[in-house]
């Protein structure tokens, strides 16, 4: 788990300094702004996004979904990582300096609607299909159990009660169906079922990274499958991708792959690159996900959730990839 967070620390660290030193190494290439201030995070066939491209560096930015290479719509709102659904948007954000960051919910014409404090760096955002429920996670110090090094935090906020989570280690947790409790848990990569009151995450412990499900409104979480990271599960609720460490041991990288949640089979993905990323569903057979070219730099790419096929680039210069929807 050490070795894991501090190899996802460097790039989020990378990521934050970026978005507000707004520095690169390389011109934004293969795509032009369509629009400026016209992002909407209503449903429709649009593709969401962070913008990588030294021009709008850290801005949020939409793409057609059936032109997703061509001319880009950004917004003056910068996020160091977003996700939106059901007309609803999360952004982590600086909180007006260097050191600190905020959550910011949105509206469909990203007006922001509340704003929460983060203790950490932002690492992972989600939002529930039907835009009521909102996760993160970041990575905070000061633990005893690790002498100090970076940890998660996972936290949930209910839009439409207020209810908020704000870590996800006072849950009552059962491991292999015997209830657990140690010091060392740490979560991260939530992802929401379509009833808006259970949950999908990751859950490590003792060396161990778990697939767990969750309970919002019981407080309850409980181990599925190991080796398991980051999940995002599919629009038909019946599948899970995900990130897994190759040989069990994230200092070797990850492969993307899909676990299917009624056989528990898991089919590894065409794409062979270490993606240390939560991917995203982009429909019902195809995965998105962020891939570093560079300093600063990424590029968002999709590979066919069965298994098949290749990986290719989908939208170059942006990270943090989100469907919109129909």
């Amino acid at each position: 788990m050490k070795t894991r967070v501090l190899i996802a620390v460097v790039g989020v660290l990378v990521l934050a300094g970026a978005a507000v030193a707004y520095v690169g190494f390389a011109s934004a290439r293969g795509h032009d702004v369509a629009a400026t201030g016209a992002v909407s995070l209503a449903p429709g066939p649009r593709l969401l996004f962070r913008s990588t491209a030294d021009t709008d560096r850290g801005h949020i930015a939409t793409v057609p979904a059936g032109d997703p290479g061509g001319p880009r719509t950004v917004s003056p709102l910068s996020c160091v990582r977003v996700y939106a659904a059901g007309g609803t948007g999360l952004c982590l954000r600086q909180d007006g300096d260097l050191t600190t960051y905020q959550l910011a919910v949105l509206d469909r014409g990203l007006a922001v609607q509340r704003e929460n404090p983060l203790v950490g760096l932002p690492n992972r955002a989600r939002v529930s299909a039907s835009g009521r429920m909102l996760a993160w996670t970041v990575f905070v110090t000061g633990d005893s159990y690790n002498g100090g090094l970076f940890s998660t935090r996972a936290g949930i906020l209910d839009t439409a009660t207020g209810d908020l989570a704000g870590t996800l280690e006072d849950y009552a947790v059962t491991v292999d169906g015997r209830p657990y409790q140690a010091a060392d848990l740490n979560f991260w990569g939530v992802t929401f079922t379509r009833d808006d009151r259970r949950f999908y995450a990751t859950m490590s412990t003792a060396g161990h990274r778990y697939l767990v499900a969750g309970d919002f409104a019981a407080h309850t979480v409980r181990t599925l499958h190991e080796n398991v990271e980051c999940p995002s599960l599919s629009p038909a609720g019946t599948r899970v991708a995900f990130k897994s460490a190759l040989d069990g041991d994230p200092a070797k990288g990850w492969r993307l792959s899909v676990l299917d949640l009624a056989t528990s089979r898991v089919t590894p993905l065409a794409e062979t690159r270490s993606v240390d990323d939560q991917p995203a569903w982009l429909d019902d057979h195809t995965i998105g996900y962020g891939v570093p070219r560079g300093p600063g730099h990424a590029d968002v790419w999709s590979v066919p959730a069965d298994g098949s096929g290749a990986p290719s680039l989908l939208i170059p210069e942006a990270e943090s990839p989100a469907a919109l929807g129909s």
